[in-house]
Protein backbone atom coordinates (compact mmCIF):
# COMPACT_ATOMS: atom_id res chain seq x y z
CA UNK A 1 0.00 0.00 0.00
CA UNK A 2 1.54 3.53 -0.99
CA UNK A 3 1.55 6.33 1.52
CA UNK A 4 -2.18 8.00 1.65
CA UNK A 5 -2.81 11.39 0.57
CA UNK A 6 -6.47 12.30 1.87
CA UNK A 7 -8.65 14.43 -0.47
CA UNK A 8 -11.70 16.25 1.16
CA UNK A 9 -13.84 13.74 0.53
CA UNK A 10 -11.75 11.66 3.00
CA UNK A 11 -12.28 14.17 5.89
CA UNK A 12 -16.02 13.59 5.16
CA UNK A 13 -16.35 10.23 5.22
CA UNK A 14 -13.71 9.17 8.17
CA UNK A 15 -15.63 9.29 10.86
CA UNK A 16 -13.72 12.54 12.22
CA UNK A 17 -15.82 16.04 12.86
CA UNK A 18 -16.06 18.21 10.46
CA UNK A 19 -14.04 20.77 12.05
CA UNK A 20 -11.11 18.96 13.28
CA UNK A 21 -7.83 20.56 12.01
CA UNK A 22 -6.19 17.39 10.90
CA UNK A 23 -2.70 17.20 10.52
CA UNK A 24 -2.17 14.95 7.44
CA UNK A 25 1.85 13.82 6.36
CA UNK A 26 2.96 11.35 3.49
CA UNK A 27 5.71 9.37 4.20
CA UNK A 28 7.75 7.75 1.61
CA UNK A 29 10.88 6.35 2.73
CA UNK A 30 9.90 2.56 3.64
CA UNK A 31 12.45 1.36 6.67
CA UNK A 32 10.72 -1.57 8.03
CA UNK A 33 9.20 -4.25 5.68
CA UNK A 34 8.36 -7.56 7.55
CA UNK A 35 6.57 -9.40 4.31
CA UNK A 36 6.88 -12.68 5.70
CA UNK A 37 7.57 -14.16 2.47
CA UNK A 38 9.89 -16.85 4.24
CA UNK A 39 7.91 -20.04 5.81
CA UNK A 40 9.57 -20.96 9.39
CA UNK A 41 9.67 -18.78 12.53
CA UNK A 42 9.79 -14.96 12.27
CA UNK A 43 12.32 -12.79 11.61
CA UNK A 44 14.68 -13.35 14.92
CA UNK A 45 16.76 -9.83 13.68
CA UNK A 46 12.83 -8.13 14.27
CA UNK A 47 10.78 -10.14 15.99
CA UNK A 48 11.24 -11.36 19.77
CA UNK A 49 8.53 -12.87 21.83
CA UNK A 50 7.14 -12.34 25.24
CA UNK A 51 6.79 -15.76 27.06
CA UNK A 52 4.15 -17.22 29.89
CA UNK A 53 0.99 -15.59 31.95
CA UNK A 54 2.77 -11.88 32.95
CA UNK A 55 1.74 -10.60 35.77
CA UNK A 56 -2.13 -11.09 36.45
CA UNK A 57 -2.72 -12.30 33.11
CA UNK A 58 -0.53 -9.14 31.14
CA UNK A 59 -2.34 -6.97 33.40
CA UNK A 60 -5.75 -7.51 31.94
CA UNK A 61 -6.36 -11.07 32.94
CA UNK A 62 -6.08 -12.52 30.31
CA UNK A 63 -6.50 -16.27 30.29
CA UNK A 64 -3.80 -17.59 27.74
CA UNK A 65 0.01 -18.92 27.97
CA UNK A 66 1.92 -17.23 25.36
CA UNK A 67 4.76 -19.42 23.42
CA UNK A 68 6.82 -19.20 20.88
CA UNK A 69 5.81 -22.71 19.67
CA UNK A 70 4.93 -23.28 15.92
CA UNK A 71 0.95 -24.24 17.01
CA UNK A 72 1.14 -20.59 18.16
CA UNK A 73 3.17 -18.45 15.62
CA UNK A 74 4.78 -19.47 12.67
CA UNK A 75 5.07 -17.96 8.89
CA UNK A 76 3.18 -19.97 5.98
CA UNK A 77 2.14 -19.19 2.58
CA UNK A 78 3.16 -15.31 2.55
CA UNK A 79 1.60 -14.66 5.97
CA UNK A 80 2.73 -14.84 9.76
CA UNK A 81 0.07 -17.08 11.77
CA UNK A 82 -0.63 -15.97 15.45
CA UNK A 83 -3.36 -19.07 16.33
CA UNK A 84 -4.75 -19.02 20.41
CA UNK A 85 -5.33 -22.63 20.79
CA UNK A 86 -8.18 -24.08 23.85
CA UNK A 87 -5.42 -26.53 25.17
CA UNK A 88 -4.06 -27.38 28.64
CA UNK A 89 -0.77 -25.77 29.29
CA UNK A 90 1.62 -24.95 32.15
CA UNK A 91 -1.64 -24.29 34.35
CA UNK A 92 -3.15 -22.46 31.06
CA UNK A 93 -5.77 -23.44 29.77
CA UNK A 94 -4.92 -21.64 26.42
CA UNK A 95 -2.61 -20.64 24.81
CA UNK A 96 -1.17 -17.91 22.00
CA UNK A 97 1.25 -15.83 21.01
CA UNK A 98 2.98 -12.38 21.52
CA UNK A 99 5.84 -10.60 19.13
CA UNK A 100 7.46 -7.58 19.93
CA UNK A 101 9.97 -5.70 18.52
CA UNK A 102 11.40 -4.51 21.62
CA UNK A 103 15.15 -4.03 21.91
CA UNK A 104 15.20 -4.88 17.73
CA UNK A 105 13.22 -2.24 15.94
CA UNK A 106 12.58 0.91 17.61
CA UNK A 107 11.19 4.25 16.01
CA UNK A 108 10.12 7.88 16.67
CA UNK A 109 7.58 8.82 14.40
CA UNK A 110 7.01 7.59 10.99
CA UNK A 111 3.70 5.54 9.41
CA UNK A 112 3.37 2.59 10.88
CA UNK A 113 0.75 -0.08 9.57
CA UNK A 114 0.01 -3.85 9.38
CA UNK A 115 -2.66 -5.61 6.70
CA UNK A 116 -4.16 -8.37 8.61
CA UNK A 117 -7.20 -10.88 8.67
CA UNK A 118 -8.64 -11.03 12.11
CA UNK A 119 -10.60 -14.07 14.39
CA UNK A 120 -13.66 -14.00 15.83
CA UNK A 121 -15.88 -15.06 18.40
CA UNK A 122 -16.46 -14.21 22.01
CA UNK A 123 -12.97 -13.92 24.44
CA UNK A 124 -10.99 -13.08 21.17
CA UNK A 125 -9.03 -10.11 21.32
CA UNK A 126 -6.48 -9.17 18.65
CA UNK A 127 -4.26 -6.33 18.70
CA UNK A 128 -1.67 -3.93 16.76
CA UNK A 129 0.09 -1.87 19.13
CA UNK A 130 2.88 0.31 20.50
CA UNK A 131 4.94 0.81 23.46
CA UNK A 132 7.53 3.42 24.85
CA UNK A 133 11.23 2.27 24.60
CA UNK A 134 11.70 3.61 27.56
CA UNK A 135 8.90 1.33 29.31
CA UNK A 136 12.02 -0.72 31.61
CA UNK A 137 12.86 2.71 33.28
CA UNK A 138 9.51 4.44 33.21
CA UNK A 139 6.99 1.85 34.19
CA UNK A 140 3.43 2.17 32.54
CA UNK A 141 1.68 3.51 31.80
CA UNK A 142 4.39 6.35 32.16
CA UNK A 143 5.76 5.25 28.89
CA UNK A 144 3.10 5.56 26.76
CA UNK A 145 1.06 2.98 25.11
CA UNK A 146 -0.50 3.68 21.64
CA UNK A 147 -2.96 1.16 20.26
CA UNK A 148 -3.06 1.14 16.52
CA UNK A 149 -5.76 -1.46 16.32
CA UNK A 150 -7.75 -3.31 19.16
CA UNK A 151 -10.64 -5.83 18.55
CA UNK A 152 -13.68 -7.71 20.51
CA UNK A 153 -14.07 -10.54 18.65
CA UNK A 154 -18.00 -10.97 19.62
CA UNK A 155 -17.68 -7.32 17.51
CA UNK A 156 -16.21 -8.62 14.39
CA UNK A 157 -17.36 -4.97 12.63
CA UNK A 158 -15.60 -2.84 15.35
CA UNK A 159 -12.40 -1.98 16.02
CA UNK A 160 -10.62 0.43 18.46
CA UNK A 161 -8.17 2.94 18.31
CA UNK A 162 -6.50 4.23 21.82
CA UNK A 163 -3.77 5.66 23.66
CA UNK A 164 -2.33 5.61 26.97
CA UNK A 165 -0.53 7.49 29.43
CA UNK A 166 0.09 9.28 32.98
CA UNK A 167 -3.61 9.75 33.65
CA UNK A 168 -5.31 8.57 30.78
CA UNK A 169 -4.84 4.46 31.49
CA UNK A 170 -6.81 1.32 31.35
CA UNK A 171 -10.73 2.67 31.38
CA UNK A 172 -9.55 6.23 31.20
CA UNK A 173 -7.44 5.82 27.86
CA UNK A 174 -8.47 8.39 25.28
CA UNK A 175 -10.33 5.98 22.33
CA UNK A 176 -12.17 5.76 19.51
CA UNK A 177 -14.19 3.14 17.68
CA UNK A 178 -14.33 2.82 14.02
CA UNK A 179 -17.20 0.43 12.34
CA UNK A 180 -17.27 -1.24 9.26
CA UNK A 181 -20.07 -0.66 7.09
CA UNK A 182 -21.55 -3.75 5.11
CA UNK A 183 -18.45 -5.92 5.50
CA UNK A 184 -16.53 -7.50 9.18
CA UNK A 185 -12.87 -7.54 9.80
CA UNK A 186 -12.77 -11.27 10.09
CA UNK A 187 -13.78 -12.40 6.61
CA UNK A 188 -11.14 -10.18 4.84
CA UNK A 189 -7.91 -8.37 5.07
CA UNK A 190 -8.01 -4.78 5.79
CA UNK A 191 -4.74 -1.87 6.69
CA UNK A 192 -4.35 -0.89 9.83
CA UNK A 193 -2.29 1.95 10.88
CA UNK A 194 -1.22 5.39 11.81
CA UNK A 195 0.48 8.44 10.93
CA UNK A 196 2.33 9.62 14.02
CA UNK A 197 4.39 12.92 14.06
CA UNK A 198 5.04 15.46 16.68
CA UNK A 199 1.87 16.29 18.43
CA UNK A 200 -0.53 14.33 17.23
CA UNK A 201 -1.26 10.23 16.01
CA UNK A 202 -3.49 10.03 12.79
CA UNK A 203 -5.36 7.12 13.02
CA UNK A 204 -6.54 4.98 9.68
CA UNK A 205 -8.28 2.13 9.01
CA UNK A 206 -7.73 1.04 5.07
CA UNK A 207 -7.94 4.60 3.12
CA UNK A 208 -10.27 6.02 5.92
CA UNK A 209 -8.84 8.09 8.50
CA UNK A 210 -11.08 8.43 11.44
CA UNK A 211 -9.38 9.75 14.27
CA UNK A 212 -6.54 11.97 15.34
CA UNK A 213 -5.38 12.58 19.19
CA UNK A 214 -3.52 15.62 20.03
CA UNK A 215 -2.09 16.80 23.04
CA UNK A 216 -5.23 18.64 23.57
CA UNK A 217 -6.97 15.47 23.89
CA UNK A 218 -5.60 13.49 26.32
CA UNK A 219 -6.32 14.33 30.34
CA UNK A 220 -2.59 14.27 31.65
CA UNK A 221 1.18 14.65 30.18
CA UNK A 222 1.85 14.15 26.87
CA UNK A 223 4.34 11.00 26.30
CA UNK A 224 4.84 10.34 22.60
CA UNK A 225 6.96 12.21 21.15
CA UNK A 226 9.88 9.70 21.72
CA UNK A 227 10.83 6.13 20.30
CA UNK A 228 8.22 3.28 20.42
CA UNK A 229 8.03 -0.40 19.66
CA UNK A 230 5.79 -3.06 17.61
CA UNK A 231 3.79 -5.48 19.37
CA UNK A 232 0.79 -7.84 17.96
CA UNK A 233 -0.53 -10.70 20.23
CA UNK A 234 -3.89 -12.43 20.02
CA UNK A 235 -5.24 -12.68 23.59
CA UNK A 236 -8.04 -14.73 25.36
CA UNK A 237 -10.36 -13.61 27.70
CA UNK A 238 -9.47 -10.41 29.32
CA UNK A 239 -11.41 -7.33 30.96
CA UNK A 240 -11.44 -6.03 27.89
CA UNK A 241 -13.52 -9.12 26.09
CA UNK A 242 -14.59 -11.32 28.69
CA UNK A 243 -13.91 -14.77 28.95
CA UNK A 244 -14.93 -16.98 25.77
CA UNK A 245 -17.77 -19.36 26.10
CA UNK A 246 -19.09 -22.11 24.52
CA UNK A 247 -20.00 -21.15 21.14
CA UNK A 248 -16.47 -19.78 20.95
CA UNK A 249 -14.35 -22.35 18.46
CA UNK A 250 -10.97 -22.82 18.38
CA UNK A 251 -8.38 -22.31 17.20
CA UNK A 252 -8.46 -19.25 16.49
CA UNK A 253 -5.85 -17.71 13.96
CA UNK A 254 -4.95 -13.76 13.21
CA UNK A 255 -3.27 -13.70 10.03
CA UNK A 256 -0.69 -10.70 8.98
CA UNK A 257 -0.21 -10.15 5.50
CA UNK A 258 3.15 -7.18 6.12
CA UNK A 259 4.04 -4.51 9.04
CA UNK A 260 5.49 -1.52 7.24
CA UNK A 261 7.07 1.67 8.86
CA UNK A 262 7.52 4.39 6.62
CA UNK A 263 9.36 7.57 7.82
CA UNK A 264 9.62 11.22 6.19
Amino acid sequence: MLPIILLALSFMTSGCDTDDQQTVTTFTNLILSEEFDTDGAPNPAVWGFDIGTGENGWGNQELQYYTNRTENVKVENGVLLITAREESFEGSAFTSARLLTKDLFEEEFGRFEARIRLPYGRGIWPAFWMLGADIDENPWPGAGEIDIMEYRGQEPTVLVGSVHGPGYSAGEAISKEYTLEKDRFDTGFHIFGIEWGPNYINFYVDDVLYNQITPEDVTGEWVFDKPFYILMNLAVGGTFVGPPNAETEFPQTMLVDYVRVYKK
